[in-house]
């Protein structure tokens, strides 16, 4: 039987989000084809995500071993996923839009020499698989078909939901240690800083307060702060606030920065541009604060206050305490 291999990336033997989203896409490409769909994990604590892929729909988990890659190191990474597709009879193998996705996916590709499609919202199984993705950072949605041996494609992150499966599996874990040299361990991460940023990281956030140009300055993003504190979320920017120097870019939301899939996103003096638009789309309910009734992102939202957000933020605030 053919088999649809998905990478899954983990920390602490805790699937990422955007991996769970790829293996739902994956899934479904393995029911189409009437393949199994198994995981790839790296990492000494890969094997602890079987319990939670299986909630996925999971058959059999990849533990891929070897006794240099105790870090991450993209060009041993796409090699190995490269040979345990190839043991196989491997239909398709899928990997989040992550960086680590992407890159792996790269070399994986470069390995097989096969192509890679990328930023993929949906996949067609066929004789040869169409593809739905996006191009110009969302901007653009291509439909292409793509003929290959193994189809070989990363999800474009944060833009398929998270389904579990309706049946879940209790997956085997099967160890793999790949033939590597030398050429594949060229660049390794040897460390890992830790964040001195506070609060929930933009990416997981389930809650994120956002401020644009209609703030008006960098202390009255207090209000914000106040806001997302509240909800248990954290604050996040337009590019207009941050070239303002009133947030770091580490905040922004949109294009050049952060993509989003928060439970709620509250906009705040935020215009609304189509760039701003393509981070925070994912959002499930968009909440938009502005002045200008025919702001571009009051059209977005499923929600929307026509006030002044110095007046609505705090008022916001203090209802919360008040229920509190």
């Amino acid at each position: 039987m053919s088999a649809v291999l998905a990478l899954v990336e983990q920390e602490s033997g805790e699937p990422a989000e955007t991996s769970l989203e790829s293996l739902t896409l994956a899934r479904d490409v393995a029911d189409a084809a009437d393949a199994a769909l198994e995981a790839v994990v790296f990492g000494d604590e890969g094997a602890a995500v079987a319990e939670d892929v299986g909630a996925y729909g999971v058959e059999v988990v990849h533990h891929v071993t070897h006794d240099r890659l105790d870090g991450y190191a993209p060009e041993a990474w796409g090699d190995a996923v490269a040979q345990l597709a190839s043991a196989g009879a491997t239909e398709a193998v899928l990997a989040p839009g992550s960086d680590r996705g992407q890159e792996t996916m790269a070399h994986a590709g470069a390995s097989l020499d096969l192509p890679v499609a990328a930023n993929c919202t949906d996949v067609d199984v066929g004789d040869e698989y169409e593809v739905e993705r996006q191009r110009w950072g969302g901007s653009l949605v291509e439909h292409a078909r793509l003929a290959a041996e193994t189809t070989l494609v990363t999800v474009a992150e944060h833009e398929v939901r998270m389904e579990p499966a309706a049946e879940p599996t209790d997956p085997g874990v099967e160890g793999f240690t790949p033939n590597l040299d030398d050429d594949q361990f060229r660049v390794t991460v040897d460390r890992v800083e830790p964040s001195d940023t506070e609060g929930v990281p933009l990416g997981e956030a389930r809650v994120v307060v956002a401020g644009g140009r209609g703030v008006g300055n960098a202390e009255d993003f207090d209000q914000l702060e106040e806001l997302a504190d509240l909800l248990g979320g954290t604050v996040g920017a337009s590019r207009a606030a941050v070239n303002e120097g009133w947030r770091p870019h580490d905040d922004q939301v949109g294009l050049t920065g952060a993509k989003i899939s928060p439970d709620l996103y509250v906009a705040c003096g935020i215009s609304g541009a189509v760039q701003h638009m393509i981070g925070c789309k994912g959002a499930d309910n968009i909440l938009a604060i502005n002045t200008d009734p025919d702001a571009a992102i009051i059209q977005q939202g499923e929600y929307a206050v026509i006030a002044d957000l110095h007046e609505v933020v705090p008022a916001l605030s203090e209802a919360i305490r008040d229920a509190e």
